[in-house]
């Protein structure tokens, strides 16, 4: 046969392959109903914010986006697109890494599982004057992801490194309800086997930085900046799906909210070429 032949050949054999491992990843892609996480709208945080991580809003408003960093015992305010800021101190430095609004109080989540809670309105002040401190609520591990539900009055925190977790596993949580003091707090896990079973980005263990609860489907969307990973839950905790992130849009996503009419919100940590941002996902109209 004519050398021109096997070059015909090879060439049919290569545009095979591609399109073969097109249709695979296509096949392999996961996406959001409700949500196009590639185009969304950005907030970009001024200095002081350099480092979010952790965000909330009041009853759902998103006029102002309350936030933690991770070096001051500061709660930040700031409206929406607006980036001069206003922040209320709440205790000394330390590595702070979300914060719950719940029925007109403020709680914030220390990474050794301590946590601060005051009154809403003296978040309007630079100085507050009743912080109470929760010692030893939690068993002792690394947390970053903490969510209030109003409803029920209760808080939802989750491990990142917890010494009682196989991280390649399960994940443990732990549910509490809140008020002048803590009551015992219950835990419920999420299975990493599940997640395992939908992506291979949890080799190492599953590492969450952020949850939120969607308000109208009650799903639980779990951020990790480690995993680069968004994995979804039922409100029983029954993984969904597990979503890899785009490390070009999400560089170290560390806060997750929704806004009451469903609209889906994650904050970013800067880098060295990047400002901290919060990123907006609009709820897609059915």
């Amino acid at each position: 046969m004519s050398y021109n032949f096997y070059k015909i050949l090879a060439s049919a054999i290569l545009l095979a392959t591609f399109f073969t491992g097109c249709s695979n990843s296509h096949e392999n892609e996961q996406t959001l109903k409700d949500y196009n996480l590639e185009s969304p709208e950005k907030f970009f945080m001024p200095e002081s914010l350099f480092e979010i991580s952790g965000i909330a809003f009041q009853k759902g408003n998103p006029d102002t986006v309350y936030a933690i960093q991770d070096e001051e015992g500061k709660v930040f305010r700031l409206a929406w697109g607006v980036k001069k800021q206003y922040h209320a101190k709440f205790g000394k430095k330390g590595d702070y890494e979300d914060l719950a609004i719940i029925n007109d109080r403020v709680v914030v989540l220390k990474s050794n599982g301590t946590l601060y809670t005051f009154p809403f309105w003296e978040s309007a002040y630079e100085e507050v004057d009743s912080t109470r401190e929760w010692k030893k609520v939690l068993p002792k591990g690394e947390y970053e992801s903490i969510y209030g539900n109003e409803d029920t009055d209760s808080l939802y925190v989750l491990c990142k490194n917890c010494v009682q977790d196989d991280s390649k596993k399960s994940i443990t949580g732990y549910v509490f309800h809140t008020g002048d003091s803590v009551a015992v707090p219950r835990p419920f896990q999420i299975s990493v086997k599940e997640i395992k079973a939908l992506t291979g980005k949890v080799e190492r263990g599953f590492r969450p930085s952020g949850m939120a609860q969607n308000p109208f489907s009650k799903d639980w969307y779990i951020i990790s900046a480690v995993n680069k990973l968004l994995v979804i839950t039922d409100k029983n905790w029954k993984v969904q799906q597990a979503l890899t992130l785009n490390g070009n849009i999400f560089t170290q996503p560390e806060g997750i909210a929704f806004d009451k009419d469903g609209n889906l919100y994650i904050s970013n940590e800067g880098d060295d070429f990047a400002e901290g941002n919060i990123l907006k996902f609009n709820k897609l109209s059915k």
